[in-house]
């Protein structure tokens, strides 16, 4: 609750301070007395005290070197040099750009990223007005599944993040579906399609796992410290693959064919680092090889396309894609 009440204490300091600052380089020699009633006017506020403005005075000299005096014979604040706030400089086109980011960001609406995130953008573009611009409303995000984060465990997180400390928490996996503790060392906080993963050194099993914020509870963050692997980035252990959060600890050569419309859908991404894709126009077939970590994930895609994607390599991916069609066919008749 304190951090979340110094968070709001911050930003209501920037906010005097742009306005502060605005009154100053308007060249008016204002007082103390006189910042006090243009801030009050800004803002609707009933009043603020003479000690919040100077405190504002100071952070601009202090925070942001602003080359600020006060004139004596004007009873007043000066700038003696040329200087402007750096907010103060946002353009038009920065505030739709950053207005069409908080748009992109929307798949995680509901978790704590998202309102930090949006909080900021809509501070700094005030999007109040900016959200009324015709073309920022032809910038879209199709509805999506939505995922919610509590945000206390991705405060947590963030503080062992920051600290290097392990974590521990109860855990219900994809398919252990027993509720298991784990103790973890946090490499990295993952974003894919709008679900938020934790990327660690899980120490009972000696290995490097990805957990779901949403099925953690419990989760305390310890005083153990631990060291950071030199290389410890998540995408090091695709094996050159873009299949989201997901890797294994062996790597593959992939061939799989792709059919019909499947085979523009294809075309249109980089799907793994060393991707190759040839077309064989007379069989109406597209062909890509890469190498990558992340079978299951792969699989998934394959099967995503229906019949319109084969597999050819690797054999246990033929077998596994063959394992799942047989098992459709059998639902079917159930």
């Amino acid at each position: 609750m304190k951090k979340k009440e110094t968070r709001i204490l911050n930003k209501k300091m920037l906010e005097r301070i742009i306005i502060v600052h605005n009154a100053i380089k308007s060249g008016m020699y204002p007082n103390n007395k006189q910042l006090q009633k243009f801030y009050c006017e800004q803002t609707g506020y009933s009043k603020v005290g003479e000690a919040t403005i100077c405190r504002t005075i100071d952070a601009l000299r202090t925070y942001f070197k602003a080359p600020l005096e006060y004139d004596r014979q004007k009873n007043g604040y000066y700038y003696f040099e040329d200087w402007d706030f750096a907010l103060n400089n946002i353009s038009a086109q920065d505030v739709f750009y950053l207005s069409a980011a908080k748009t992109l960001l929307s798949s995680f609406q509901g978790s704590p990223l998202y309102d930090e995130i949006s909080g900021v953008i809509d501070f700094v573009t005030d999007t109040q007005a900016a959200g009324k611009s015709a073309l920022l409303k032809r910038i879209a995000i199709p509805p999506a599944p939505a995922f919610s984060v509590d945000k206390q465990v991705w405060d947590d997180i963030l503080k062992a993040l920051q600290g290097n400390l392990v974590i521990e928490f109860d855990y219900t996996g994809r398919w252990d579906t027993e509720t298991q503790h784990r103790r973890v060392r946090p490499y990295q906080l993952l974003l894919d399609d709008g679900v938020c993963y934790l990327y660690g050194y899980a120490e009972e099993r000696k290995a490097e796992r990805l957990f779901v914020l949403n099925r953690m509870t419990g989760l305390k963050v310890t005083p153990d410290h631990f060291k950071l692997p030199a290389n410890y980035e998540f995408s090091a252990r695709c094996g050159g693959g873009r299949f989201g959060t997901f890797v294994s600890d062996d790597k593959d050569k992939y061939v799989i064919d792709f059919y019909g419309d499947s085979r523009q859908y294809i075309k249109d991404r980089v799907w793994a680092d060393d991707q190759k894709i040839s077309d064989f126009e007379e069989e109406d077939r597209t062909r890509i090889t890469f190498a990558a970590t992340q079978y299951l994930t792969i699989l998934e895609w394959v099967l995503s396309q229906g019949c319109n994607a084969i597999p050819r390599e690797p054999t246990w991916l033929v077998d596994e894609w063959k394992d799942h069609i047989r098992l459709m066919v059998e639902n079917t008749k159930m």
